[in-house]
């Protein structure tokens, strides 16, 4: 079964995943973005930046 997957990534993440690597482990990928703050615990750093690219992944299945 496939499912949509988004995909954010933060500044200071200790692993960004490439775009392009993304986009071969999710055949189904609906949304990828670059964070310009924000790390590991970025639901606590930057929860808006966070809510907004979650509101922008879930627009693309409206």
């Amino acid at each position: 079964m496939a499912i949509p997957v988004a995909v954010s990534v933060f500044a200071d993440e200790i692993y960004a995943a490439p775009k392009r690597w993304v986009q071969n482990a999710y055949p189904r990928l609906i949304h990828y973005n670059r964070l310009p703050k924000g790390g590991h615990f970025a639901p606590w750093e930057q929860p808006q930046a966070l809510s907004g690219a979650q509101r922008a992944s879930f627009h693309a299945l409206r």
